[in-house]
């Protein structure tokens, strides 16, 4: 029986709020707009940057927000580039991907990232092999719709009530939820435990080991 793992990106595979933050400052510098709260930009992450323009910026004019959106992007490529742009993965989860390849688990990421970027990140950390499904904002709705976790069950050929979603925000939890499929928080990104447990997450793991576990208990 085929079994899959799904892993936000951002907040869950990898630590990027440094990049994330800074840049949106540039954008919204870019855009004559004040500079966002940083927790509140560390809580927009997993959203499409549209929607999370929209929810930072709301007196914003649509110019504004597309001048910001414009220059978030080639800010983020021109770190990328360069290479100045840190994403490390989190301690421990390039070990945890390889044991749960191991033990028949299919992989598939649900990102707010673009495309680029999520390849560029995988690639960056010689992980994308892994990944049976690559979902995205490039081609999605917004977090928490269940497209992105839908379009991953029907390219790995795994049912709903075999695939489980691991992410950092309650839009990841939501958008499981709205997809069928079991729902595991970790404690390491940018919502805290207690919001993730009231979403619907079936748990929240504060280590990798609990997280193995918490995804084998339920396969």
């Amino acid at each position: 029986m085929k079994r899959l793992v799904i892993f936000d990106c951002d907040g869950t595979l990898v630590d990027g709020q440094a990049a994330i933050c800074d840049t949106m400052d540039e954008a919204f510098a870019a855009a004559r707009l004040s500079s966002p709260d940083r927790n509140e930009v560390r809580r927009m992450v997993g959203l499409s940057l549209p929607q999370a323009l929209r929810q930072l910026a709301p007196g914003a004019t649509d110019d504004q927000r597309d001048i910001a959106l414009d220059a978030y992007k080639s800010g983020y490529r021109d770190r990328r580039f360069k290479g100045t742009l840190e994403e490390p993965l989190y301690d421990g989860m390039a070990e945890l991907i390889d044991r749960l390849v191991d033990a028949g688990w299919l992989l598939a990421v649900a990102t707010g990232k673009s495309d680029r970027g999520l390849h560029s990140c995988l690639d960056m950390h010689g992980i994308k092999h892994h990944f049976v499904s690559l979902q995205t904002a490039d081609r999605h709705p917004s977090k928490p719709h269940p497209s992105m976790i839908e379009q991953a069950l029907a390219e790995a050929d795994v049912a709903s009530d075999c695939a489980v979603m691991i992410g950092d925000t309650t839009f990841d939890i939501e958008m499981a939820r709205a997809a069928g499929v079991r729902a595991i928080g970790v404690a390491w990104g940018y919502h805290e435990p207690s919001e993730l447990l009231e979403a619907g997450a079936q748990g929240v793991a504060g280590t990798m080991q609990e997280l193995e576990d918490m995804i084998n208990a339920g396969a």
